[in-house]
């Protein structure tokens, strides 16, 4: 289950503040959706009939600029839906406002990054010509983070962004790859957490970056504290594909809960993430190690979450570790599945995702007795975008399957592999960019819209 490089699998074993990362059904909210210079987006004429221009205006309080944002992804002013004219996909569609059919054209996604992003055509809600001019029509643009494609807009949860924010990390790794800052990142798509890779063995018990950098003082330590200057934070990941596991260097699970708690203490940790991955993980003795000690960890950091992440079949996952889990007691926040190398070029990778995460909740109810809501709660799906190790594709389309059903059973976490391969390839080192067609951050900004 090899991702590019030191892939990333996740036992992760999460800090975070309790509640985050399972979010109550989300209610519709109404106000104002404001955007360029300050202005409202607004029905022209304050008219309700199919076809009406939707335009920026000055605020005036009127109905014309009260907006429901709904939990159905739908944006509604004077009892009708904003929808792409035409159900068009193309730069430039104007918006207008129609009646609501449930039509494609007619959802929404409201980022953290104030990105109002149409899905179907995975292009972000737009001022015509960057003109801040009363007046001036509404359309759907490629999505490039500039000033006449952020809004402020009522959220569906009741507040101003997604409401999982944590359970959204994507995979960021400092050893190689051309790593990007994630403050672009956040800035773009408004992802503010990052699950930063790997923590190894040096070929003892002692924990280190990829086995060789000093845990703090170093690159890692910088983008711990650039990330956390954004209002986010990091998830350590411990494992990998390569590499010393410090799973297999420690010789006992007391020796292997020290060592992650020299990482948690090390950085004040809210969360970490083990990667279960390599060969070195299907010892049934590394396994136990590995499942005693996270228990010990638990027990001595109070709200610590734990995630853990494995390779999958088209069918679900080996459930060994699974089941040896459940019978030692040991229960986590999300066992996250890595659906990807399944094998050949061609496949629906969105289709086939949500077929391994089905084949991951019977296995959870079977090991843990848990009801289909249980499990799915209890799960998380870790991704991998553009080209696999083998020659597979997952889409910016697909993540848009994976987020509909993220959506829709409320997974605890939902990332991928990784934030330094979502940018289009331009000769770069490897595992620099997805090897598909896109533009910086697609696949982030899918995800970004997850509320949990």
């Amino acid at each position: 289950m090899a991702r590019t490089l030191p892939t990333a699998v996740s036992v992760a074993v999460l800090a975070l503040s309790a509640g985050l990362l399972t979010a109550s059904p989300a209610q519709a909210a109404t106000g104002t959706i404001t955007g360029l210079a300050g202005k409202c987006l607004d029905v022209a004429g304050a008219n309700s009939a199919d076809g009406t221009p939707v335009q920026l205006y000055d605020c005036n309080g009127t109905g014309a600029q009260q907006w429901t944002v709904g939990a159905d992804g739908t944006i509604r002013a004077l009892g009708k839906c904003l929808d792409v004219t035409g159900n068009s996909t193309a730069d430039g569609a104007k918006v207008q406002l129609w009646s609501c059919t449930g039509g494609a054209n007619q959802k929404w996604t409201v980022t953290a990054a104030h990105d109002i992003v149409n899905p179907q055509a995975n292009k972000c809600l737009d001022v015509t010509d960057n003109n801040s001019a009363n007046g001036t029509r509404a359309q759907i643009w490629s999505c490039g983070g500039t000033a006449n494609q952020k809004w402020t807009a009522p959220a569906a949860d009741g507040g101003t962004t997604p409401s999982a924010p944590m359970a959204v990390a994507p995979y960021l790794y400092n050893g190689w790859g051309s790593p990007p800052n994630p403050s672009t990142i956040t800035q773009a798509t408004g992802v503010k957490w990052f699950t930063l890779a790997f923590v190894l063995s040096n070929g003892y018990c002692d924990p280190q970056w990829d086995g060789s950098r000093p845990l703090t003082g170093g690159v890692d330590q910088q983008t711990v504290n650039t990330v956390r200057a954004n209002g986010g934070d990091v998830i350590p990941s411990f494992g990998g594909y390569s590499g010393n596991k410090l799973e297999s260097s420690c010789s006992s699970a007391g020796e292997l809960a020290a060592a992650y708690q020299k990482v948690i203490d090390a950085y004040g940790l809210k969360a970490i993430d083990i990667d279960i991955e390599a060969d070195a993980y299907s010892n049934a003795t590394v396994q136990q190690r590995t499942v005693d000690a996270l228990k010990t960890v638990k027990a001595n950091n109070p709200g610590l979450k734990v995630y853990v992440t494995i390779g999958t079949g088209q069918s679900g996952p080996d459930t060994s570790l699974i089941n040896r889990a459940a019978a030692s007691g040991l229960t986590v926040d999300a066992w996250a599945i890595m659906p990807f190398d399944f094998g050949g070029a061609g496949q629906n990778m969105g289709n086939l995702t949500t077929q391994a995460a089905e084949g991951l909740k019977n296995a959870l109810k079977n090991a843990y007795g848990y009801s289909d809501d249980q499990a799915y709660r209890d799960m998380g799906i870790s991704s991998m975008n553009g080209i696999t190790d083998n020659s597979e594709t997952v889409t910016v389309n697909d993540f848009r399957t994976i987020l509909a059903y993220a959506q829709a059973h409320h997974l605890a976490r939902l990332t991928f592999w990784s934030a330094n391969r979502d940018r289009p390839c331009t000769g770069g080192p490897a595992d620099s960019c997805s090897g598909v067609s896109q533009s910086d951050w697609d696949y982030t900004r899918v995800f970004a819209g997850y509320t949990g």
